[in-house]
């Protein structure tokens, strides 16, 4: 690979920073010790910076030896709320919390990056190093665009990056257009009339309904969308009931949504609200529906996720590059950076293992001078210095 041989070459460094990182996993807003970390990297590369953005975030402001435009490039802090299940030496510190989503890479990469440009600052603008808080269904970069992130640090472009397990190791890839799926979720109440297990006909079973109501929820994407529409609709979670002989009161079901078209999207909650209001009408029981729209669909603009794709050749080859690949149903709130700013996000495979969101999941260390390679040519292409004549 033509990686960034300084990078390479700072393997051992970058690995140690990464295990340091996955040892004390933080959730949502509680960054702080990670937080932390990341600053005193960014400081030890003279790099200045600006933290509170989000409560922990941070962006890091790097000048090139040459005036002109500026780019973003961002990189997630946050952890799971997940028990580790590994053995490793530099396991999570912090009983229920991990790193399960390669967030401690991610940062590593873009730190990696960051040190390298601060040593050569080979490029003709500025770029933002973006560190944000609370990925994981939290929506920190949310909160970070209406804290002023991009009125703060104007910049032109935005870029993201995550590790994709089963993707073969090494390969990046991007495609224009939707790249990951709007994400929702709901909540449905569901009130009949509570009675004895032995004599059901003397209440309403909210037991019975929300049975019913589960299978029919699986009709909206059969039966009510065009079959080419992606949409995914999971009841995740089911509560009801404290006895073994009481037919309870109530039964409380929740779940996701995920569409990549707003149309679909709309549809979908419709649907939902219609098929619940007739199903418990059918038994005589109320249903009461909660729908909350959370992030946005994740969507690459063309001219940028070309010069994305062109980087990550530079970094990798062309070869190793997949311009078409499959959008996926998942979701990520770096979609609402590109709500407001034109960029693209990538995947980086990292090749078989454990999938994300697993307690066996641990970042694979071999990514990170690759990751870092194509932030560096990333910003060397885009922020290209003009030649200088002889």
């Amino acid at each position: 690979m033509p990686l960034v041989d300084e990078i390479v070459n700072a393997h051992a460094d970058l690995t140690a920073w990464r295990q340091e990182l996955h040892s004390f996993p933080e959730t949502a807003f509680e960054e702080h010790r990670t937080s932390a970390y990341v600053a005193a990297k960014l400081e030890s590369f003279g790099i200045p910076l600006q933290r509170g953005l989000a409560g922990t975030g941070i962006v890091a402001t790097l000048q090139g030896r040459q005036p002109g435009p500026a780019i973003g490039l961002r990189a997630d802090m946050d952890a799971l709320d997940i028990l580790e299940a590994t053995d490793l030496p530099y396991r999570s510190t912090i009983p229920g919390k991990m790193h399960a989503c390669g967030h401690d890479g991610h940062m590593t990469m873009l730190l990696g990056a960051a040190q390298h440009l601060a040593r050569t600052r080979d490029f003709a603008g500025t770029v933002h190093f973006i560190f944000q808080p609370a990925e994981e269904m939290a929506g920190g970069g949310k909160v970070m665009v209406e804290q002023g992130l991009f009125e703060r640090f104007p910049m032109q472009q935005v870029y993201g990056l995550h590790n994709w397990p089963g993707q073969a190791f090494g390969t990046f890839a991007a495609r224009p257009g939707p790249m990951l799926a709007a994400s929702d979720v709901f909540e449905l109440t569901i009130k009949g009339s509570a009675a004895h297990g032995a004599m059901p006909h003397l209440g309403i079973d909210p037991i019975v309904v929300a049975a019913e109501l589960v299978s029919a929820l699986q009709t909206i994407t059969s039966r009510n969308l065009d079959p080419l529409d992606a949409a995914v609709v999971s009841v995740t979670q089911i509560h009801g009931g404290d006895a073994w002989n009481i037919i309870p009161p109530e039964v409380v079901l929740r779940g996701t949504v995920r569409t990549s078209l707003p149309a679909v999207r709309a549809l979908v909650e419709a649907r939902i609200r219609a098929v619940t209001a007739g199903i418990c009408a059918a038994h005589g029981a109320t249903g009461t529906v909660w729908y909350d729209y959370r992030y946005p669909t994740t969507v690459n603009t063309v001219a940028e996720v070309a010069l994305a794709q062109a980087a990550a050749g530079a970094a990798v080859g062309s070869a190793k590059v997949i311009t078409d690949p499959q959008p996926s149903m998942a979701s990520e709130d770096f979609a609402y950076m590109l709500e407001v700013k034109p960029g693209a996000y990538l995947w980086l495979g990292s090749g078989p293992g454990p999938s994300l969101h697993n307690p066996d999941y641990d970042f694979n260390d071999a990514l990170l001078p690759v990751g870092a390679s194509y932030w560096v040519r990333l910003t060397e292409r885009l922020l290209a210095a003009p030649a200088v004549a002889s």
